[in-house]
């Protein structure tokens, strides 16, 4: 398979199309390579327009999700990162590459061991894996600039807006099925914060969320 080409081709033809037009991160697409984050016998799918589905059981997001992830939180080189859902670690080395350090937890321990292995085949170095329950945050590092939720949720848990730092932004997908909204929240000052939604998708539930979920009633 000619990987170049197809990486070109999904460049164009999906995350342009998705209203990613930040150069440096188009630039990126180009130098994380992303076949190198998913099994042998799936590298042939690596750049088709869907979630794809890991050993575990969870979902590596489109690349046009990724992408437009990246390009909504506005990295920069002093940025201290938290990621919720290591899951490959194609998206953790997409932010790890534009910010100054990534804390990346994931719930599943044996997952995380692969992602280590992506990360080290890919030369990431400023990474930092940790091993526990996202919804939770990562309070003993925090206050973050930036906090990404690689798993949509229900509601946006108060623990992850509390662990910005004021001027930081969090990016998540909330809902239920069948519209779920990307949401990109800023922390304006140490008591306010900002809320707009960027898009509407629809992605798979972040494992293990139940602290985050709302009661509902049964009838």
């Amino acid at each position: 398979m000619d990987f170049e080409n197809a990486r070109f081709n999904m460049v164009e033809q999906q995350i342009r199309p998705w209203d990613v037009l930040d150069p440096k991160v188009l630039d990126l697409l180009f130098h994380v390579k992303r076949e190198q984050f998913v099994a042998v016998d799936k590298r042939s799918l690596a750049f088709v327009d869907t979630e794809l589905p890991l050993p575990n059981g969870s979902k590596m997001l489109q690349p046009k999700l990724e992408a437009r992830l990246v390009q909504e939180v506005a990295l920069t080189a002093q940025d201290k990162v938290l990621e919720i859902g290591t899951g490959s670690a194609y998206l953790t080395a997409l932010l790890a590459s534009l910010a100054r350090h990534v804390y990346s937890v994931e719930i599943d321990a044996e997952q995380q061991e692969k992602a280590a292995e992506h990360l080290k085949s890919a030369g990431i170095k400023n990474v930092s894996l940790v091993t526990g329950n996202g919804v939770l945050g990562l309070p003993e590092q925090a206050p973050f600039n930036v906090i990404v939720v690689g798993g949509s949720l229900a509601l946006v848990p108060d623990a992850l807006k509390q662990q910005l730092a004021v001027g930081g932004r969090l990016i998540i997908v909330v809902g239920d099925l069948p519209v779920m909204t990307c949401k990109l929240i800023k922390r304006e000052t140490e008591n306010s914060f900002s809320e707009i939604g960027l898009f509407e998708t629809c992605i798979a539930r972040l494992e293990h969320c139940e602290a985050a979920e709302p009661e509902r009633f049964v009838f």
